[in-house]
């Protein structure tokens, strides 16, 4: 038994300067092994296209086509005037004034403009209560912006444009409150 042992120490001797040799080499590789998927792998060379064969027949021309002189044909005569009676113009109607597209019935266009007309005013008092010498130039600009929907809103409602008009009349009533001290 002492023989096996000692043949076994000697072989794990004999063995232990070559791990020490290659361990570190291993493990110094293992980290570059591990950046070798991430690397781009080189395409593969495109295969070449077999070449055309020859022709062995030659190309067909086609004759050019033939034209004839086409006879020329006799010029009709033009037809002699005969009395015809004139009818004399007749008088042309007025123009029609555009029809007013309306988009909201009737009975409620008269409430739509009553609550626009609401809106500009509460709209033009808020900004009557500015006083627009003191605002800083954003302001100015938004104090500006709000008189100029008022003045569009009025127009459209003269328009009976109500659509816009209440649209124009909306957003002035809000710049308007925002500017307004409270």
């Amino acid at each position: 038994m002492e023989r096996r042992q000692a043949g076994k120490q000697k072989g794990r001797k004999a063995t232990r300067p070559f791990f020490s040799a290659v361990l570190p080499c291993c493990l110094a590789a293992l980290p570059l092994l591990g950046t070798g998927c991430h690397r781009a792998h080189a395409m593969p060379q495109p295969v070449p296209l077999p070449q055309e064969p020859a022709r062995t027949a030659a190309p067909r021309l086609r004759p050019a086509p033939v034209r004839e002189p086409r006879p020329e044909q006799p010029k009709p005569e033009p037809p002699k005037a005969e009395a015809t009676p004139v009818e004399p113009p007749k008088p042309e109607e007025p123009p029609k004034p555009p029809t007013l597209l309306q988009t909201t019935p009737a009975n409620t266009e008269v409430d739509l403009e009553r609550g626009i007309r609401a809106t500009l005013k509460r709209a033009q008092t808020d900004l009557n209560r500015v006083d627009a010498r003191r605002l800083n130039a954003d302001a100015r600009t938004q104090y500006d912006t709000a008189k100029s929907f008022i003045r569009q809103a009025e127009a459209a409602v003269r328009e009976k444009n109500l659509v816009f008009a209440k649209t124009v009349a909306d957003k002035a009533a809000g710049l308007a409150a925002q500017l307004a001290p409270k």
